[in-house]
C-alpha cells in the first residue's frame, strides 16, 4: 500500500480497536482451533485444521493490512481546515438537477468510508468534482452510469 490516508481522530480509533480485536481475541481463538484440530490426529485429511489455517492466513493478511494503513495514517488537524468550500471532513448537501433529489454526504478519507452513513470517500468520483465548491455552484461530475449536474446547496463543518 504504502500511500499516506489522512484520517479523523475517531477513524484512526476504529482502525486500532480493529487491529487490537484482531490481534488479542480473533489470533488466540484461530491458534486455538489450530491446536484443537491438531490434537484430532492426521492433519492430511482433517478439514477443521484445514480451515482454522486458511482463517489464520486471512486474519494475519488483514492484521497486515490494517498495521500497513495505521502506519501511513496521518491525523487531520480540523483547526487548519479552511471554511471557504468543500473538503475533508466537510458536510455537503447536492442537488440532482435532473431529478431535483437531495443528498447530503460527509467527505472522509477511503478507510472511513461508510455509504449507509453518508461517509463519502474522498477518492469517489462525486467528492473529487465537489472539491474546493462553493454553496450555489454547479458542477457536472462523471460517474459509472454517466454525468450528473448538481448543484451545492450547503456546506457545514
Amino acid at each position: 500500500m504504502n500511500k499516506l490516508s489522512y484520517m479523523t481522530a475517531e477513524g484512526m480509533q476504529k482502525l486500532r480497536d480493529d487491529l487490537e480485536q484482531m490481534m488479542n481475541i480473533e489470533r488466540p481463538s484461530i491458534s486455538r482451533q489450530i491446536a484443537e484440530a491438531r490434537d484430532k490426529g492426521d492433519l492430511s485429511e482433517n478439514a477443521e485444521y484445514d480451515a482454522a489455517k486458511e482463517a489464520q492466513g486471512l486474519l494475519e493478511m488483514r492484521i497486515a493490512r490494517l498495521q500497513d494503513t495505521l502506519a501511513h495514517a496521518r491525523l487531520i488537524d480540523e483547526s487548519k481546515l479552511t471554511r471557504d468550500g468543500v473538503q475533508i471532513l466537510s458536510t455537503v448537501k447536492i442537488r440532482n438537477i435532473k431529478t431535483n433529489t437531495e443528498m447530503s454526504y460527509i467527505i472522509v478519507s477511503e478507510s472511513e468510508a461508510d455509504l449507509k452513513h453518508g461517509k463519502l470517500s474522498i477518492s469517489t468520483p462525486i467528492a473529487k468534482g465537489l472539491l474546493g465548491k462553493k454553496v450555489g455552484d454547479k458542477v457536472e461530475i462523471t460517474v459509472p452510469s454517466g454525468v450528473i449536474p448538481f448543484e451545492i446547496v450547503d456546506i457545514t463543518f
